[in-house]
């Protein structure tokens, strides 16, 4: 009886244990636009889940679900990870900003971090982005130095203004360096189908365009640029080094990593507050990488020096004079964009041909 009464209290205790173990470990998930295996934004945010968990090992648990779509569906998937016990949801894609903000009105102990957008609509919500558009800048004088034909393709995705920014950008920084070049750009609205931007390349490319950039999500832009020989491009979000040293002769990489280990943390700690993130180069969540020797010399000693110069703050990226694309003023000489005007952009600077997409 005794030792029933013995094994009973151990079991008891052990019992209490696992559960007071299971209760400290935190519970991260992550809601993905495209699948981890896209080798772009998906991949890169995936690689951060898992610096997530190389970090806190057995203290945390990390889930995801990939390729959820924009819409309803996003909701159903985020609701699903509260109700199964997430601590802490990263939403890792604009169109997601909606159902976010829905779910996370419902589940006010639940700590929700979406990407790319603007809305906190709830003190449970946390929202952060990165500067892409001062690695556009490095890309652009890369474009601009290198262009033989003077026509820079550019493939975008959706027209919301991370990707207007990019390509005003880009543009900028391609004309200082070649005053004729012009920018040819197609909206294929996907953020990652590979038919598709392969088609949209192609066309690019037929165009005339011997230097591609892309705000998509997946290799084949450079697989099209290979096939066609002389035609340079950049990879999006990872490394892409697979195309290197030619025709991807650089890259724009997204660094989540840091962010989202102190994000964790920040819940694990009860030091978790509702913030507004937007950190570039300087700040290590915006990356390029390595140029290769396909670039010269030169071009790549002026790719770097700027880079140093969006890092250190001694230059932004918008600094004037820079006109509208209808001629109008926007920054007179030396006056630089504030954050709240790049963050609603919605209109192409002077230069830049075609309308955006309504």
């Amino acid at each position: 009886m005794k030792i029933t009464t013995l094994l009973a209290s151990a079991a008891l205790a052990l019992g209490l244990t696992t559960a007071a173990v299971a209760q400290d470990t935190t519970k991260v998930g992550f809601v993905y636009v495209g699948p981890v295996g896209d080798g772009g934004w998906t991949f890169t945010h995936d690689q951060a889940r898992q610096q997530v968990e190389a970090e806190f090992g057995d203290a945390v648990e990390t889930v995801f679900v990939e390729s959820v779509a924009e819409g309803p569906d996003a909701e159903r998937v985020m609701t699903q990870m509260a109700l199964n016990g997430a601590d802490l949801i990263f939403t890792t894609s604009f169109g997601y900003m909606d159902p976010t903000n829905n779910v996370a009105a419902k589940f006010p102990d639940v700590k929700f971090e979406h990407a790319t957008g603007y809305k906190r609509l709830h003190p449970n919500v946390s929202t952060y982005s990165a500067r892409f558009y001062e690695g556009r800048a490095v890309q652009g004088h890369i474009a601009g130095s290198m262009t033989e034909s003077n026509i820079v393709g550019y493939i975008a995705s959706f027209p919301i203004p991370e990707v207007i920014r990019g390509i005003n950008s880009a543009y900028l920084h391609a004309s200082k360096v070649n005053p004729d070049v012009e920018f040819k750009i197609i909206w294929v609205y996907t953020w990652f189908d590979p038919a598709k931007e392969a088609d949209a390349a192609t066309a690019l490319i037929e165009q005339g365009a011997d230097v591609i950039l892309q705000h998509t999500d997946s290799t084949a832009p450079h697989a099209a640029a290979q096939e066609a020989g002389n035609v340079i491009t950049f990879g999006q979000a990872s490394d892409m080094s697979a195309y290197a040293p030619f025709p991807r002769v650089s890259a724009i990489l997204d660094e989540w990593g840091d962010y989202y280990i102190a994000r964790t943390r920040a819940v694990m700690d009860g030091t978790w507050e509702s913030v507004d993130t937007w950190h570039g180069i300087g700040d290590g969540m915006v990356g390029i990488g390595e140029i290769t020797d396909a670039v010269p010399a030169n071009v790549k000693e002026e790719a770097m020096a700027l880079k140093a110069s969006l890092a250190d703050g001694s230059y932004h990226a918008f600094t004037g004079p820079i006109n509208k694309q209808d001629g109008s003023v926007w920054l007179a000489e030396g006056e630089t964009a504030d954050d709240g005007t790049l963050a609603g952009m919605n209109f192409y600077v002077e230069g830049v041909t075609g309308d955006i997409p309504q």
